[in-house]
């Protein structure tokens, strides 16, 4: 027979294995637990900062001179790459439907898919995607830069509110330049889908244009601009967040620029996904 005092000694090493489990579980959990607080924060961060911009933006003094500036110095140069990227989705978009619609004999409709795959979707995300990602990280090093060199509390000594002289006329620039950028992007898009259907499936332009005008409307183009608001918002927001919140010095300045355009562009998709389904709720 077993012992009480053996027994008991059998029951207690288990109770303390038992118990080591547990504690390697949950230090492993640590971890993961601490990633997703400092997540969330800076989630709730990031929306407290947005709400102040949109509120103080309509404050006086007035930001227009320096909204102007920003439009010109994130808009103007970044023309150039949101147009191509629109005119080489236009071209592969248009070839790849016109292969497979000539399969069926309708190639002819190549138009009507064109359009509104470039209208809602693609000219928007695309442009977001891009462009943002140039915006952003502009953005944050930019801001990144002026914190660890302690200008931002530089600001602060003076009076002034960091939010309202630079944040502000970031965010309402952003408004403004992605919308802008994506019609650039579906004019130019579409064109570039006009051009290599004309040389690839001799469809003429007359017909392209007529395919795709009688199919698409006001809320298809509404759809997506609306969409790109949204999106400016988000990019600007996450820039000037992770710029003001920069820590380590130059280091920090890079991983910020990083983070900016990680964390803006998985935004963007997870916003285009739920927009997509509110607006084809609402329509």
């Amino acid at each position: 027979m077993t012992a009480p005092d053996d027994q008991y000694s059998s029951e207690e090493s288990d109770r303390e294995s038992l118990a080591e489990i547990v504690g390697q579980e949950l230090e492993s959990l640590l971890p993961f637990r601490d990633k997703l607080r400092r997540g969330i924060a800076q989630m709730g961060g990031m929306f407290v900062l947005a709400g102040r911009a949109l509120a103080r933006g309509v404050q006086p003094p007035s930001s227009f001179g320096a909204i102007v500036y920003q439009v010109e110095s994130l808009g103007a140069r970044s023309v150039a790459i949101g147009t191509l990227t629109a005119a080489f989705a236009g071209l592969v978009i248009a070839i790849q439907f016109g292969f497979f619609l000539a399969r069926f004999g309708v190639q002819h409709t190549v138009g009507k898919v064109v359009v509104l795959t470039l209208f809602r979707e693609l000219a928007p995300v695309l442009t977001a995607l891009t462009v943002g990602a140039r915006i952003g990280s502009g953005i944050a090093a930019e801001l990144g830069s002026m914190t660890v060199t302690e200008q931002i509390d530089a600001v602060r000594a003076l009076g002034a509110d960091p939010i309202k002289r630079l944040v502000v006329p970031r965010v309402y620039a952003c408004l403004v330049v992605m919308p802008m950028l994506t019609v650039l992007a579906d004019v130019t898009g579409f064109l570039a889908g006009a051009w290599v259907t004309k040389f690839e499936y001799d469809i003429s332009f007359a017909q392209f244009f007529t395919s795709a005008l009688d199919t698409v409307d006001e809320s298809d183009f509404l759809s997506g601009v609306g969409k790109s608001v949204v999106f400016g918002l988000i990019i600007a927001v996450v820039g000037c967040y992770k710029g003001l919140n920069v820590e380590g010095g130059t280091e920090g300045v890079g991983r910020a620029t990083t983070q900016t355009v990680a964390v803006s562009s998985v935004a963007v998709l997870l916003a285009d996904f739920f927009l997509t389904k509110l607006l084809l709720t609402i329509t």
